[in-house]
């Protein structure tokens, strides 16, 4: 795709000055830099610049698909990404997005987009919103060399092994441990034996053992789904259930029977939806637990690669190069599969009713979702 109001190509090399005539000439152009970024904003369009390189903490070419800008953003730059862009009355952007990437040699242009998702934050002292981050969907996706070239990638450090999974089917207990620790680093260097609080002492020892691990891990307690901090069990309406899981919107629950007597060694987890009747989870709580943890480590991580609607044929070629964990199927309402490799976790679910299978892979770094790029086509995919 050529630019053809100014004659320049996604993935030419330009200058400075010719790359700020998109928006208008530097003359007529204001210019913000924040972090990483620059930003151009002119009265004919908008030049975003990001450096070359790979990096969770920085503005940067996040895929072929997307670039990232990291805030906090100047007010300027919000007002014109966020709620300057769009013609009244129309889904048409009034001025074009440019996105260029800085290397040694000048600015590869790489082509128009426009914003898909932004995060704003409330500033410490002041009431106002700044721009915290934000994607960008390039309207033209770059080509694996192209992308290449203004990303490139770092080396891995050590990817989290696979040693928990051996373990799987006999001590789920370490298995659980393992893979936590091994997956979500550390947030407290505290050497503090850790205990559970709390009024509920009759805890399933599996649960204890969970809270344990979140005291220095609280992401493991999940983030698309979670198991509600210690402070927020309760139990239902009937006084039967303790709840002690729930979906992110609020629309289904995990619980477990509650009684006097004191909670069982491995108890049934209990799934409901809205007001439908409880269906058991086909796993008791210490493998739920370890289903809970993989479904969130896989939706969840740094980097994704998600496709919708695959045929049974393409899951199985993608799941011949992973090694199967042994466990049945997660989450009634849409029985979910997990596969493994070193540093990644696939989920795949049956979505049922003829509408194949969802399959979602999240990793520690990008290398370990690359051996997976060519055998599907992805809806997203951070390789």
């Amino acid at each position: 795709m050529v630019d053809h109001s100014r004659g320049i190509s996604p993935m030419s090399l330009v200058d400075e000055e010719r790359a700020y005539t998109l928006c208008g000439g530097t003359a007529a152009t204001e210019s913000f830099t924040f972090g990483s970024a620059t930003v151009g904003i002119g009265d004919a369009g908008t030049l975003i610049i990001v450096a070359a390189g790979d990096a969770l903490d920085r503005s940067c070419v996040w895929n072929a698909d997307e670039v990232r800008l990291i805030g906090p953003a100047p007010t300027a730059v919000m007002q014109r990404l966020l709620e300057d862009p769009w013609e009244r009355g129309t889904s048409e952007a009034k001025l074009s997005v440019h996105l260029a990437v800085r290397l040694s040699e000048g600015l590869v242009y790489l082509g128009t987009g426009s914003v898909t998702q932004a995060g704003t934050v409330v500033q410490p002292g002041r009431d106002e919103h700044v721009l915290s981050d934000c994607t960008l969907r390039l309207h033209s996706p770059l080509s694996k060399p192209a992308l290449a070239r203004v990303r490139p990638v770092l080396p891995p450090s050590d990817l989290p092994n696979l040693e928990w999974l051996r373990h799987v089917d006999g001590q789920r207990a370490r298995a659980l441990a393992q893979f936590v620790t091994g997956w979500y680093p550390a947030e407290s260097e505290t050497d503090e034996s850790p205990t559970v609080p709390g009024p509920t002492p009759a805890l399933p020892d599996g649960l204890k053992q969970f809270y344990r691990l979140a005291q220095h891990r609280p992401r493991c307690l999940g983030v698309q789904n979670r198991v509600l901090p210690l402070s927020k069990l309760h139990t239902d309406a009937t006084g039967e259930m303790l709840v002690f899981g729930e979906e992110n919107q609020g629309c289904f629950f995990w619980s477990l029977l509650w009684t006097l007597d004191g909670p069982e060694a491995d108890p049934t987890v209990w799934f409901r939806e809205d007001d439908e009747p409880a269906i058991a989870e086909q796993e008791p709580l210490r493998g739920f637990l370890i289903q809970f943890s993989l479904f969130e480590a896989s939706m969840c991580a740094d980097y994704v690669a998600s496709s919708c609607r695959l045929t049974a044929e393409q899951v199985d070629r993608l799941t011949d190069t992973l090694l199967p964990v042994p466990l049945r199927p997660f989450w009634p309402a849409a029985p979910t599969r997990f596969h493994v490799a070193p540093g990644l976790v696939l989920h795949f679910t049956d979505e049922g009713s003829g509408n194949g299978f969802s399959v979602w892979a999240g990793a520690t770094h990008r290398s370990a979702l690359a051996p997976l790029v060519d055998l599907v086509e992805w809806d997203r995919f951070d390789g």
